[in-house]
């Protein structure tokens, strides 16, 4: 990956106009200088010159960043603001060490075994330690967890993953479009149904899908913590694993593993790059595949549901914004409502949601806010994590909405069983 050095021009670009200030979450939250854009270029220049080192006030304003892009977007001379704090975080690992979070995060995705052995673990022990939260989707702790607020909300971990189930098959081998699916941690772990909707979807229209067992996570959380060895070793395991097979795309249905493999791997050497671009988000290839046309022929049902969307910020940085809302408008059991600011990150960021829970949880209020305002009762995304943290946000704020995956909507309009 690139070292913070090589970015020493794109750091000389930022001429701190402050446009940053008007779109960064964070500074919206907290209104601190170190929490903006132009702060945290700063910091790397100055760490490039020697000028400040991997002290504690230099890894706290670091570690206030989303990686959201919400920056580079309105910036003037689009600086990859993101690209920078990343590689300003893996400096920092290199010359002070991964934090204890950020170890146990690089030990863990790295280790496939003991992620499928914590599922299988996390589902047994949730019983014990948590309860269900009435009406509204999520578990909360009953016991005080260190590192956990007690208030916060999360999903039940499953017992069996996604990647160990028995998913059935029903188009032949002769399909027209023959698929891998990159299931990512969030869905093999956590939304196992996520998967499932997405096969039968699929098989629905005429596709084929390949599942891997051998794939492992995307390395997206882990360069969030700063440890870019460990993604460089997960991008090299999952090019191993999905290479051997023959695609026509591999698909997503997470943001943050369509920008991993679309994004970031492609700058970990030529290697990667036919991989990158054979990479599909989900709702753009069944747009390709005409099924908005499918679902507008469909009967439109009177009991109809109002449903929003959130944009996942690392689809809305690729500029995959238009594929999700026009299958939720053409969805005949759904009238679809725009809501305020649906594109502006949820706050969920990663390592930040963990290190800094309160202005995450500020950042999510506002969002809960406008999605209560869109009056929906159901807020789509395409992001594991924007789910956990959109229903987590929501719940605090006791809103009677729920998160889900546009594809659960999706499976439901759609005449399979």
């Amino acid at each position: 990956m690139k070292n913070l050095e090589q970015y020493r021009e794109w750091c000389r670009a930022c001429v701190k106009c402050g446009a940053c200030r008007a779109t960064c979450p964070v500074f919206k939250a907290e209104n601190q200088e170190g929490g903006v854009a132009r702060g945290k270029i700063a910091l790397a220049q100055a760490m490039m010159d020697g000028e400040v080192f991997a002290e504690d006030r230099l890894v706290h304003d670091l570690s206030q960043c989303l990686l959201c892009g919400s920056c580079t977007n309105l910036c003037p001379n689009q600086v990859p603001t993101i690209d920078i704090v990343a590689a300003a975080r893996m400096k920092v690992a290199q010359e002070k060490g991964l934090s204890g979070f950020g170890r146990g995060v690089a030990t863990l995705l790295t280790h496939k075994k003991a992620m499928d052995w914590m599922s299988k673990s996390g589902d047994l022990a949730s019983r014990l330690l948590c309860r269900q939260i009435p009406e509204t989707s999520g578990l909360r702790l009953r016991f005080p967890v260190p590192g956990i607020p007690n208030e916060r909300t999360f999903p039940k971990p499953s017992f069996k993953p996604f990647l160990k189930r028995d998913i059935r098959q029903t188009v032949s081998c002769s399909a027209s479009h023959r698929v891998l699916f990159f299931t990512g941690c969030g869905i093999n772990y956590l939304y196992p149904e996520i998967g499932e909707y997405l096969v039968r979807i699929l098989n629905f229209m005429g596709v084929h899908v390949t599942l891997t067992d051998e794939q492992g996570c995307c390395g997206l959380p882990a360069l969030s913590a700063g440890a870019g060895d460990a993604v460089e070793t997960l991008a090299e395991r999952n090019l191993k694993a999905l290479k051997i097979h023959a695609f026509d795309a591999v698909l997503t249905a997470c943001a943050s593993c369509y920008g991993a493999l679309a994004g970031i791997y492609p700058t970990l050497g030529s290697g990667y790059q036919p991989f990158a671009e054979k990479t599909r988000d989900v709702m753009d290839f069944l747009m390709d595949m005409n099924l908005a046309g499918r679902l507008a022929s469909l009967p439109r049902s009177e009991d109809r549901i109002k449903v929003t969307y959130h944009d996942p910020c690392h689809l809305r940085n690729h500029g995959l914004t238009r594929a999700p809302r026009q299958l939720l408008a053409a969805l005949p059991q759904v009238d679809y409502v725009e809501m305020t600011d649906a594109a502006t990150c949820c706050g969920l960021g990663g390592t930040f949601s963990v290190h800094h829970y309160e202005t995450s949880q500020k950042i999510g209020r506002q969002k809960a806010k406008h999605i209560a305002q869109s009056g929906a009762e159901i807020v789509a995304t395409a992001c594991p994590g924007c789910i956990i943290q959109l229903q987590d946000s929501l719940n605090r704020e006791n809103i009677p909405a729920r998160a889900a995956h546009l594809l659960e909507l999706v499976c439901q309009a759609l005449p399979i069983k």
